[in-house]
């Protein structure tokens, strides 16, 4: 525990929901949910407009759809998230070389270490001049916490939301956490707390005052300690720069089970070939490659193979994927499919038998090749479970040799520009039309437009980047 104030927790408020409001100017101060739009679609993040109505994350889209009808129902836009996160992130790094990344929008930064600040006052002004800088770069808002731990840091940037700043004074933590909910505090989830309630402990004053050994008795030893230290507003942990990644995969679920091998088989190769683009985005390589499979009845099934030296070959890790998958029974059908790396290293000692082989098989397709063509669907980019229809446009039904080119199908938030009105996003889309509002970031809200869904000059396209506070 510090005797200043000088480790500070950000988190960007709802923030993509609020990367959309930005990149959307139509959407501005209008309830937006960011999130997977199949039936079996969760949603992400919901922008404050949408809270009001009882939506949130985690909650099931068709649940939110009858709480916020007239919501925006948007996929998630991961590409354009982490190019606003790294300038976040490039901003905290300027106050201190300790800065150690939760997740896109949120972090915590040693401002001690980087001598931006060392005592309450200079830990406030740079705490302001952070939410403001931010504020220029991104157009965007984020909540600040102020305190002598991380625990405390990030108790005082969930009380600062929306757009604050919460300075805790060292020497007050216990008077400000005492009146708190239970569930304020890091690894009290539903199960924990609603044990400590039936024991009539609701909030952190009465679990201080329950004490250690009671917690030890009730909740364990390991977890019993750690509960009655944070109650004390204690937490000597240090802010780690450096968060090595154990693995990187990708996985999406399937808003209807898939039954067909030669579309599961190509899901799995476009997984494999997503999983290596984040392999390479990272600047790894690894040896072990992992198959997921998610089943009709919710059994989860792993294989995975190690290869003799670490890879970042998309050809070496789809031959894995493939082989992994042809151990696996798929006859009742698939909800979730994921593809993952791990044995990670920083170099590549590539297997050459293996790329080799990998070469020959797609230099040479055999029967069925044509049936197993790729394409593009849904999915987050962060290793995550994908919620249902988010990422990129999703597949429609892989073709065979005998049938019809799948219909193009537009997601509704997606890019798109037109050949005659430039950029825009897809509002919706339905019996054969796509429904497009040209606008974009820092433009006044845009004029809609309908065309059918196979409209030659109409293309998906890249996110445009956010304007900062202010930018033409």
């Amino acid at each position: 525990m510090r005797a200043a104030p000088t480790i500070l927790h950000l988190d960007m408020d709802a923030f993509y929901a609020s990367v959309e409001q930005a990149s959307k100017p139509s959407l501005r101060g209008k309830a937006v949910i960011v999130g997977g739009l199949g039936p079996r679609g969760v949603v992400a993040t919901a922008s404050y407009e949408a809270r009001r109505f009882g939506v949130h994350s985690a909650m099931p889209t068709a649940q939110a759809r009858r709480l916020c009808p007239n919501g925006a129902y948007l996929i998630p836009r991961f590409t354009l998230y982490r190019q606003v996160s790294e300038v976040v992130m490039a901003l905290l790094r300027e106050l201190s070389p300790l800065v150690e990344p939760l997740s896109l929008d949120e972090a915590f930064v040693d401002l001690e270490a980087g001598g931006t600040a060392f005592d309450s006052a200079s830990a406030r002004a740079t705490g302001e001049r952070l939410r403001a800088d931010i504020r220029a770069a991104t157009g965007l808002s984020g909540s600040v916490g102020l305190a002598g731990s991380k625990m405390l840091a990030k108790v005082a940037s969930e009380e600062a939301k929306p757009a604050g700043l919460l300075l805790i004074e060292p020497g007050t933590e216990r008077e400000l956490l005492a009146p708190m909910p239970v569930r304020t505090l890091p690894g009290v989830g539903p199960a924990t707390g609603e044990h400590l309630r039936r024991a009539g402990i609701t909030t952190v004053g009465e679990l201080a005052e329950a004490g250690e050994d009671e917690l030890v008795r009730m909740v364990g030893r390991a977890h019993g300690t750690g509960l009655y230290r944070m109650a004390l507003g204690l937490d000597d942990r240090p802010v780690v720069a450096e968060r090595d990644a154990k693995s990187v995969s990708v996985e999406d679920t399937f808003d209807v089970d898939l039954h067909d091998r030669v579309r599961i088989r190509g899901e799995v190769q476009r997984l494999a070939d997503r999983c290596v683009q984040r392999l390479r985005g990272s600047g790894h390589s690894g040896r072990t490659i992992v198959l997921k499979v998610r089943r009709y009845d919710f059994s989860t099934l792993t294989r995975s193979e190690t290869l003799r030296g670490p890879t970042d070959d998309p050809g070496v890790v789809r031959e894995a994927a493939a082989r992994l998958l042809e151990a696996v029974d798929t006859t009742g059908g698939v909800r979730l499919l994921g593809v993952g790396v791990s044995g990670l290293a920083d170099y590549t000692q590539e297997d050459l038998f293996a790329q080799s082989l990998a070469a020959e098989r797609d230099a040479e397709p055999g029967p069925g090749a044509e049936a197993e063509t790729e394409a593009g669907t849904a999915g987050p980019e962060d290793g995550a479970a994908a919620p249902s229809g988010a990422g990129d446009p999703p597949a429609g039904p892989l073709a065979g040799p005998q049938e019809a080119p799948a219909e193009r199908r537009w997601p509704a938030g997606s890019d798109v520009h037109h050949a005659l009105y430039g950029a825009g996003w897809v509002q919706g889309s339905g019996v054969g039309r796509v429904t497009v509002r040209f606008e974009q970031p820092g433009s006044p809200p845009g004029r809609v437009r309908t065309f059918r869904v196979d409209d030659p000059e109409l293309e998906p396209a890249d996110p445009l980047p956010l304007p900062g506070e202010g930018a033409p």
